[in-house]
């Protein structure tokens, strides 16, 4: 916050968040975060206007202070990117503080470090097995096809005990959900419905005989007497099969593309391979994985923030994106540095709805590149950048096919 006299905004930007131009950042978003980093917006879905919170620390107080509440969107049509909203009431992503403390008390007994370093044997087996196949194969192969699509659903189908001939139809459905245009809502809303009949039905056979997966870890996790009951069950286990392989999918090519597209830092990388984890850290802090914003806030009263005076009730989205690119918390914010000293990036959301599926993801980008790097010291573009497709249709920027040779 700061002492700058309150003004009121008059000026409402139309803000479709539709840029998708390979791993560029969106202009727009740029341009608001450097001139007017608390706006007016009018977004493509949903009834009038939000605010939109660009800076770090701004997006730190909404995302921490309790006068902001994300329940309160219950019931609401707010402002959005997807015609039908993505999240359901009972959601974990839909809770404040302390309800969403007790949940996530209980998810995080699923991945704790000890956990995560299980699960870290099995991931290397599929890595090991995909790489396999894709060398099998020959080269040239589709990068996306052949490891980032199914590596994520197979290690979040396996934590969560999904049979092999389900998976596919989930994936189907979870992408239907995301998708931007008007003319897919009746799709989005069948499908959220379908999946979430399909993970009641598991849910409750988990619950009646439970085994070492995390679903039945769920149904079974005590914080005291507090378990969760079954309509968070059935809604928490959708999310973490959402959550557990789309953004992780999309992440591995996004991470792949930008490694090949920098043949420097690739080879820095495959002569230092200690240097990972941290390159990784940048990229997931530098490339923009997802167009414009996800799920607002609602505020509880009247709050000054940037300057602004936001009244009680008004709709609040927050920017992770432009928050990752703030040059009052990262020097030279627009360059990749991999050696840049560790400052918390905001790639997987902050305070109480910072991703509980955070080491399961960087587990996996750690095991899948440290392979890549390893046993193809090669590898390289099969095409020109200019010439790889990328996804235009959803709110996920990745490349649809990344066509490698080594």
């Amino acid at each position: 916050m700061e002492n700058t006299p309150v003004q009121s905004k008059e000026t409402v930007r139309s803000c479709p968040f539709d840029f998708a131009e390979q791993l560029e950042f969106d202009p727009q978003l740029k341009q608001l975060l450097t001139q007017e980093p608390v706006s007016r917006i009018r977004m493509p879905y949903g009834e009038g206007e939000a605010w939109l919170v660009t800076r770090y620390e701004d997006v730190r107080t909404v995302t921490t202070d309790r006068r902001f509440s994300r329940s309160a969107v219950l019931g609401r049509d707010f402002p959005r990117m997807t015609p039908e909203p993505i999240v359901q009431a009972e959601s974990i992503n839909l809770m404040d503080p302390p309800a969403s403390s007790r949940l996530r008390g209980l998810v995080a007994k699923s991945f704790t470090p000890r956990r995560v370093e299980q699960m870290r044997e099995g991931t290397q087996r599929v890595v090991d097995r995909l790489l396999d196949e894709m060398e099998d194969a020959g080269s040239p192969a589709d990068f996306v096809a052949r490891v980032s699509a199914p590596l994520p659903l197979i290690t979040i189908c396996e934590a969560l005990g999904i049979p092999e001939a389900d998976r596919r139809w989930l994936r189907a459905h979870a992408m239907t959900m995301m998708n931007v245009g008007a003319a897919g809502k009746a799709d989005a809303v069948r499908a959220k419905a379908e999946l979430r009949a399909y993970f009641g039905e598991l849910t409750a056979e988990r619950r009646r005989s439970p085994g070492e997966d995390l679903i039945s870890t769920l149904a079974t996790a005590r914080d005291g007497a507090e378990l969760l009951d079954d309509d968070e069950l059935t809604v928490m286990a959708m999310v973490l099969l959402i959550t557990g392989q789309d953004t992780t999918t999309y992440q591995l090519g996004n991470i792949a593309y930008t490694l090949l597209t920098r043949p420097e830092l690739l080879g820095a990388l495959r002569a230092e391979p200690q240097r990972l984890p941290r390159a990784l850290e940048e990229l997931l802090r530098h490339i923009p994985f997802r167009k414009g914003v996800g799920i607002p806030r609602i505020a509880l009263e009247d709050v000054e923030l940037g300057g602004v005076a936001i009244k009680a009730g008004d709709v609040v989205h927050v920017s992770y994106l432009t928050a990752n690119r703030d040059a009052a918390k990262f020097e030279r914010p627009d360059e990749l540095d991999p050696d840049r000293p560790s400052i918390p990036h905001m790639t997987f959301g902050w305070g109480a709805h910072h991703c509980l599926g955070a080491p399961l993801a960087t587990m996996e980008l750690e095991v899948a590149f440290a392979t890549l790097l390893a046993r193809f010291p090669a590898l390289r573009l099969d095409v020109p950048p200019e010439d790889v497709s990328w996804n235009t249709t959803s709110i996920w920027r990745y490349p649809l096919a990344l066509p490698v040779t080594w």
